[in-house]
């Protein structure tokens, strides 16, 4: 791993395969970090011949946490959409995409193919359309356009999400707890839950960095986005849009959305998917990953 200054923040990195072969990019989701693309996926994709990079989010991670912006209040943040203010946040989610982009910079990367999973689908959905020179391709995976009409997320899910974790250090167990219920809240009904994996990468991640304060952070960009479908209608990049039938966060609707938003657009819904990725799945997205890289534009 490394950490490279870019957008006035510093980005912790990893990459797998031939630098000189094609660019993944790999873009994380909201509060997590970039171990959550496995190092099998990473590696079944440079294995079709990619050089695949992934990378923390700021405020995720070991990359640069905003700790001297507080997050804002969920009420608050929700009042003043509410009366149809735009609340201060601390950042926003452009700003995410010119870190991802300031990374391609600094990697000596001109264009990249761009998969982005929930938040890192809208950074890479927003990356496809300011700046079209840059992605290859487009794969947004579980996540949405910011259309208002849309139907929400489960509310319980919602819930378990947004309340606060127990401490890690004084009440480790209740922190487990509290992340495998919500991992397996939001699982998929078809592929079966691995716990052990699932507290294994909970326990990693916190060993990393934990910052509850850097997910509110995050909330709130995704918060003030907006909605995308007009801007989207202008990528020309070829595009995959994946989703799962059983995603409590984003209902399917919200993918195919998505895929509705941007000319020409495959939409891939997979039966028994939730909000994540489960080894079982990896061999079918990485197929479909390399299959619309390979599309001509």
């Amino acid at each position: 791993m490394i950490r490279v200054a870019t957008n006035g923040v510093e980005l912790a990195c990893e990459a797998f395969g031939d630098p000189s072969d094609q660019a993944i990019l790999l873009i994380p989701g909201l509060g997590t970090q970039m171990i959550r693309w496995t190092a099998p996926f990473c590696l079944a994709l440079a294995a079709r011949g990619y050089h695949v990079i992934r990378f923390d989010n700021r405020d995720a991670g070991c990359s640069t946490h905003i700790s001297h912006r507080t997050a804002p209040d969920f009420g608050e943040l929700a009042a003043a959409l509410m009366a149809g203010r735009t609340p201060d946040v601390p950042y926003t989610l452009h700003d995410m995409a010119a870190d991802a982009l300031g990374l391609l910079d600094v990697l000596s990367i001109d264009r990249a193919h761009v998969v982005g999973r929930s938040m890192g689908g809208m950074i890479a959905q927003i990356m496809a359309y300011e700046h079209p020179e840059r992605v290859a391709s487009l794969t947004s995976i579980m996540s949405s356009t910011g259309n208002p009409s849309l139907p929400s997320p489960a509310p319980d899910a919602m819930a378990m999400m947004t309340k606060p974790a127990p401490n890690s250090v004084s009440d480790e167990a209740a922190y487990l707890a509290h992340g495998l219920a919500f991992a397996r809240r939001i699982a998929g009904s078809r592929y079966p839950f691995d716990e052990a994996a699932a507290r294994r990468l909970i326990i990693e991640e916190t060993r990393r960095a934990q910052d509850r304060s850097g997910f509110g952070r995050q909330i709130a960009a995704i918060a003030v986005s907006g909605d995308r479908r007009r801007r989207l209608a202008t990528v020309s990049a070829p595009t995959l849009v994946i989703h799962g039938s059983d995603d409590p966060l984003f209902p399917p609707a919200c993918g195919e959305d998505t895929a509705a938003s941007i000319p020409a657009a495959e939409f891939m819904l997979v039966e028994g998917m939730g909000h994540d990725l489960p080894p079982q799945l990896y061999g079918a997205v990485v197929e479909a990953i390399d299959r619309t890289t390979r599309r001509r534009p």
